[in-house]
């Protein structure tokens, strides 16, 4: 098998093109990330609501402004201990974190991770355009938007250069056919030839070659499960790619092993669409909880805790609460929770090692 190149993201250098999926909430945390760092690959933290089962957070406050601040808080803190925990396990690894831009606290997350240690910050869910601004001091970290088009692209790097004077270090290319959680586009979009990856990685590295004169890695995402798939991606001309769904079924990854088990029981027929509160579609497997939202049979009820910039279940009572959905899921309740997935669910029978998978997939082992 021949071997796979080095990925450079700005200053740092994996060994291996491989960068694990940020999965939240508390599904990529900072065991996944360090084995996966450990093993040669980028190790990513999802930052999104760590802090909601944490000691930082007491969600019986009786003022909604008090608990909503205390959450915030909670997140930054909880956010903390996890790059805190990933270094003490990787020491030399490469660890980022992803954080979306659709979430309230988004600036203070990308901020906190910078100045405490974290390699790369990968940003989604929405366009990244103040990204630079959060990092200022830190030049050592590297920047890397998703994206779903080179238009995307284009306008992140206009306004970066605009008014940073940089460009990403970056990019990270989603199909939305295949990829896990919410994705970028509209379900009745999937099909449209601009939205395929093999279009999106190759105009886009022709835009980064050709009109940035530039050497910035583009990264596929989605449905990227073996070696072959990742052959079949730097052949499109993507420097590495990006593996979300096949680390959960691994004994480092964050999650309850209740979840982990019902990945291991799934099958492809259990993959489908459900659509989330923020407005866009995701990808997650059948259960109890998926199938009630299919028929809009939430009545939503509870506290919000305002943690996203759109949201139908505070805006307009609609739907359900995906801070809770996720949390629940994560802590194994997985037929009351929102189990997120790729389309190659159901694919592995048996939990591995990060180590091991990692040999599989590169066709080598680090000494």
């Amino acid at each position: 098998m021949k071997r796979l190149p080095s990925l450079q993201i700005g200053r740092h250098i994996a060994p291996y093109p491989i960068v694990q999926g940020g999965m939240g909430i508390r599904i990529s945390g900072a065991n996944l990330a360090a084995a996966v760092a450990n093993a040669g690959g980028v190790g990513v933290i999802s930052a999104v609501g760590l802090g909601f089962s944490s000691p930082y957070f007491d969600g019986a406050i009786a003022n909604k402004a008090q608990r909503r601040e205390q959450f915030f808080e909670a997140n930054r803190l909880a956010l903390i201990d996890a790059l805190k925990q990933a270094r003490a396990l990787s020491p030399n690894g490469i660890i980022g974190i992803n954080s979306m831009v659709a979430a309230r606290d988004h600036a203070t997350l990308v901020r906190t991770a910078a100045e405490h240690g974290a390699n790369l910050i990968i940003s989604g869910a929405g366009l990244p355009m103040h990204l630079p601004e959060y990092t200022a001091d830190y030049p050592d970290v590297a920047l890397v938007p998703i994206v779903s088009s080179v238009r995307a692209a284009s306008l992140i790097c206009r306004k970066w250069e605009r008014q940073y004077g940089r460009r990403p270090d970056g990019f990270v290319v989603e199909d939305p056919r295949t990829a896990g959680g919410h994705l970028g586009a509209k379900a009745e979009e999937f099909e449209n030839p601009a939205h395929s990856i093999e279009q999106v990685v190759a105009g886009l590295v022709r835009y980064v070659q050709e009109e940035l004169q530039e050497t910035i890695p583009v990264i596929a995402a989605g449905g990227v499960w073996d070696r072959a798939d990742i052959d079949r991606m730097l052949t499109l001309g993507a420097s590495g790619v990006q593996i979300g769904t096949r680390f959960i079924t691994t004994h480092e990854c964050d999650a309850d092993p209740r979840y982990k088990e019902f990945h291991l029981r799934s099958c492809p027929e259990d993959v489908m669409l459900v659509e989330s509160p923020v407005g866009m579609p995701g990808r997650a497997l059948r259960n109890s909880f998926v199938e009630r939202a299919a028929e809009k049979a939430f009545k939503p009820t509870g506290d919000c805790l305002n943690c996203l910039q759109v949201c139908k279940f505070r805006d307009r009572q609609e739907t359900f609460c995906i801070l809770k959905a996720l949390d629940r899921a994560a802590h194994g309740d997985i037929e009351n929770g929102l189990v997120f997935s790729g389309s190659n669910a159901g694919r592995v029978q048996n939990l591995v090692h990060v180590s091991d998978l990692m040999a599989e997939l590169t066709g080598a082992t680090l000494n």
